[in-house]
């Protein structure tokens, strides 16, 4: 949504109109869900996805004709299946999508400040809702999520934090990894030639601080996302007690598994329980047989990503779209 308004706001600057594409129901598989966009220009796609494929190629061309003949609204239903009904789109997912289109005339002052509202929202981590009336009325921002007749409803996208342990190698590969995909990195360590803005500037945060002594400077969140990879074992091992007193989204330590055997011990006797220790993915990362720090990193990324995914359809936020496995 962020590159969405940003690409918004530069097509205004042009003098440009534009069509905004929202995936508003989904059933089965599809290669995306309800709350999917892209942003379409005379030209074609501008910015976001909604899938690729059949329905994003013709849900393009739908906005390239709204752009053409002045149309402001509409709603279109596409059936992933070979079925030969007027809605059929030839492919073979299985599922369906209805997809709602809005023009966005360049002269209307509503969407310059909606625009920019959004944007501020989402760079300050303010949380908010798109409201999008489907008739074709101003969408507009709400405070709390509510169910509005004839309305298609998105939370801003304001990501999770990732609180980074130690900012050596792997951790120097994985923010930018983690940024891209939706996370705020947070990175800590106790290094100040280490902990620098200029190191880590995708970061929401760098801190330079005393790993025996994390309070002091970070609250740890329910829905935190926890990587613990410092420069040795202790500090491991302090930070891994810490973070083991609060409920987290997701823990992850690196290390082999002899040293894990030990520090489980270590941490039963500091009175940690079996069942918070069981809770902690480690060796951390997917089992992709990863050397480099990148690859390390890649592998950390995928299992963060997939513990959110199976906590967002847990919640019944998201749907996944065409299994990959």
């Amino acid at each position: 949504m962020n590159t969405i308004f940003q690409t918004l706001v530069y097509q205004r600057e042009k003098g440009q109109d534009a069509v905004l594409a929202t995936i508003i129901w989904d059933d089965g598989s599809a290669p995306r869900g309800a709350g999917s966009q892209m942003l379409v220009g005379c030209n074609g796609l501008l910015a976001g996805t909604i899938g690729g494929g059949a329905v994003e190629g013709q849900s393009i061309a739908i906005a390239r004709e709204m752009l053409a003949d002045g149309t402001d609204s509409m709603t279109r239903e596409f059936r992933l299946r070979r079925d030969g009904s007027e809605q059929s789109t030839g492919m073979v997912c299985g599922g369906d999508v209805t997809v709602y289109f809005r023009r966005i005339p360049c002269g209307d002052g509503a969407w310059d400040t909606l625009a920019a509202e959004v944007l501020r929202r989402v760079s300050t981590r303010t949380v908010g809702w798109l409201v999008q009336p489907l008739d074709g009325t101003m969408p507009y921002l709400a405070d709390e999520n509510a169910v509005k007749e004839k309305c298609f409803t998105m939370q801003l996208p304001i990501g999770e934090r990732a609180l980074i342990f130690g900012a050596g190698h792997i951790s120097k590969a994985l923010v930018p990894l983690l940024s891209s995909v939706g996370f705020r990195p947070v990175v800590f360590d106790d290094r100040p030639q280490f902990a620098t803005r200029e190191r880590f500037p995708q970061a929401d945060q760098v801190v330079c601080g005393d790993f025996t002594r994390i309070r002091d400077y970070l609250t740890v969140e329910p829905e935190d996302y926890v990587v613990i990879m410092t420069n040795g074992h202790e500090y491991d091992f302090q930070s891994q007690v810490q973070v083991l007193q609060h409920k987290t989204a997701y823990v992850g330590v690196i290390g082999s598994r002899k040293k894990t055997a030990f520090v489980n011990q270590r941490l039963r006797d500091a009175g940690i329980s079996d069942e918070a220790i069981a809770f902690v993915h480690t060796p951390i990362g997917t089992a992709i047989k990863a050397v480099t720090p990148e690859e390390i990193a890649v592998s950390i990324a995928g299992e963060m990503i997939l513990v959110r995914a199976e906590r967002r359809e847990a919640n019944g936020e998201v749907h996944n779209g065409c299994p990959m496995h």
